[in-house]
């Protein structure tokens, strides 16, 4: 049995299990923190820093996803800082890549929309990249834009964890960098692929889509990962 340390969130004193991250804990509390990297089911990364939080005596800011409690953790997850961070790293994402979301699959489905008008992010500071990145449309069943990606790797982990085939990887460093398909092959011709479409399912925006899909029709199966691990973790 997993011992309890006690911590205080947003000056609520709480009780966490040992070995849990700050995310884990704030969500058994309803205390929000955005995140898109963290889906339940997948390994934590700490990849799109959406999480962080503050904790008093840390001269750094934290992510919740991958940062485990510990006894008598004061942690604050919503202060004026965090909230202009967080509104930085956004706009930073939409600037990065080419999401307009008038003509996304994922529409009304996304992530990343709902975390911009949950966080008010109205408009981005910030110049535009727009770069040109081309469609892999060669997959039978599934289509990579990864001008809506976030490189949030969830497809990546998914893959690899869940199904256990390993296909996708990260290709490239910093805004630079974009997920590939075995060693930058085209999707349709990927040795490795099972075509399960769980890649698809953990896509937090429409860079992962189902083909035959319009403007908002990719909806998502809902804890389907988390189940699959669950399932999985008991070895049935």
């Amino acid at each position: 049995m997993n011992n309890e340390v006690n911590i205080t969130i947003n000056g609520r004193k709480l009780t966490a299990r040992e070995g849990q991250t700050i995310l884990e804990t704030a969500r058994e509390h309803d205390e929000f923190i955005p995140t898109l990297c963290f889906l339940e089911g997948l390994s934590g990364v700490g990849a799109c820093r959406l999480c962080l939080v503050e904790v008093r005596g840390v001269p750094r800011l934290l992510s919740s996803c991958v940062t485990r409690v510990t006894e008598g953790m004061e942690i604050t997850t919503d202060s004026p800082k965090l909230a202009d961070y967080r509104r930085m790293i956004l706009e930073l994402l939409f600037a990065e890549r080419n999401h307009i979301c008038a003509f996304c699959v994922a529409s009304g489905n996304c992530e990343l929309q709902d975390l911009a008008q949950q966080l008010g992010v109205t408009n981005v500071r910030y110049p535009y990249r727009f770069p040109k990145y081309g469609v892999d449309a060669t997959h039978e069943r599934f289509l990579y834009d990864p001008n809506r990606c976030v490189l949030c790797t969830r497809c990546l982990r998914a893959c690899e964890e869940v199904e256990g085939a390993r296909t996708w990887n990260v290709m490239g460093r910093g805004i630079r960098s974009f997920m590939i398909t075995d060693l930058n092959q085209q999707w349709g011709d990927s040795p490795t692929c099972t075509t399960c479409g769980k890649c698809v399912q953990a896509c937090p925006t429409g860079a992962l889509a189902e083909k035959g899909r319009s403007t908002a029709e990719m909806k998502r199966r809902e804890n389907l990962l988390s189940n699959l691990s669950s399932m999985r973790d008991s070895g049935r």
